[in-house]
């Protein structure tokens, strides 16, 4: 008799132990989907209106992979990207698809994915960086290979439902949305919008040093040499935006990094960088040079990444040039007939920041 009883707790034991885990199974899945913090599902509520960046690449894949398909615009690029706002073009329905660290040669399995996902894609909007021309940044090979097979494996949304990863990284979407809090580099909301937590100038100050600091080590003077193939990169890009219009434009850095790339050797190399975007693309938008904007260090977090509302200024310069909207001298349209002419007064804008007669690099220091 007594092992009968014993056989029956066993049992209830068994089912309760089923039955808890299933509870928890459904409690993880549940508010894993109400926060998405894997942007798999889209839906937007008081509590998922901030969300933190797991991996912009496979997120950025997910959202268009299971999201809308019914964009007209692309625009690609790196981190500094990130911060140009889709809503800040007026005209154009844009998906934003930059991400942390991206390689010039990533741009085109960006494009040939992108084009699978949105058949309506009219046009393609792409910012290049300068220290990415450099023989170790471009020369290496990347794309989207990885993370589309990864997406596409089966019960992929399910199993990141019930991931214990996924619900930790909800529970922090959820206090920083239920408190409105942008405590992070870059945080997103459900628009596909970049945001980033707001420095103190002395912040500032200090974060932009460091960036100096690394950029020298690892990206100017000697660690630089420009890649010689990146021409013929830029033309793959060209070819697979056909028939769609495609505008480039470089991303403006603070005068105070502008300064340490000239200070480190590598102003030739910069102009070449120009030519070649001239070159290949009939022209740029360049907004890297000394300007009202860059040499304002509060303009960004840490003199690299600009906030959000510079990316508007560069929204609004490339849809609308002549807008009064954007400071003058931000932005200039770089053909092979002005390009001589652009180059030298960068020249002469660049030397008087460095000795302070226009106060832009007194500023930064």
């Amino acid at each position: 008799m007594a092992r009968k009883v014993i056989l029956l707790s066993d049992k209830k034991f068994s089912r309760v132990t089923v039955a808890v885990f299933l509870v928890m199974a459904a409690i993880t899945a549940g508010f894993n989907y109400w926060i998405d913090p894997l942007w798999h599902y889209g839906h937007a509520n008081a509590y998922n209106s901030v969300q933190k960046v797991t991996n912009e690449r496979e997120q950025k894949i997910a959202m268009l992979h299971y999201g809308r398909h019914d964009y007209d615009t692309l625009l690609i690029g790196s981190s500094r990207s990130t911060y140009i706002h889709p809503s800040a073009f007026e005209d154009w329905d844009v998906f934003n698809f930059s991400v942390a660290n991206m390689s010039i040669r990533e741009v085109h399995s960006i494009m040939l994915y992108s084009q699978s996902q949105l058949p309506g894609l009219k046009r393609y909007l792409m910012g290049a960086d300068f220290f990415k021309s450099s023989e170790k940044e471009a020369g290496a090979p990347r794309s989207l290979a990885n993370y589309e097979k990864k997406i596409a494996q089966p019960f992929y949304r399910t199993k990141n439902l019930l991931s214990l990863d996924s619900l930790d990284i909800s529970i922090q979407n959820f206090l920083n949305s239920a408190t409105d809090t942008i405590d992070e580099e870059r945080m997103y909301n459900r628009k596909g919008e970049a945001f980033a937590k707001k420095l103190t100038k002395q912040e500032v100050d200090e974060s932009t040093s460091l960036k100096i600091e690394r950029f020298e080590e690892e990206f100017y003077g000697s660690n630089y040499t420009y890649y010689k193939d990146y021409p013929m990169i830029l033309e793959k890009i060209k070819e697979a935006a056909q028939p769609g219009e495609l505008t480039v434009y470089t991303t403006p850095i603070s005068t105070a990094l502008f300064a340490s790339l000239v200070s480190t050797g590598l102003y030739e190399d910069y102009e070449r960088w120009i030519r070649d975007l001239v070159s290949v693309y009939g022209g740029v938008w360049n907004f890297m040079y000394p300007n009202t904007i860059t040499n304002d260090i509060t303009n960004y977090q840490d003199g690299h990444h600009f906030y959000p509302e510079i990316g508007t200024l560069i929204a609004k310069r490339i849809q609308h040039p002549d807008t009064a909207e954007v400071p003058a001298d931000f932005g200039v349209f770089v053909t092979a007939d002005n390009v001589d002419e652009h180059l030298q007064h960068v020249h002469e804008l660049m030397w008087e920041a460095m000795i302070g007669t226009d106060g832009g690099m007194k500023e930064a220091e």
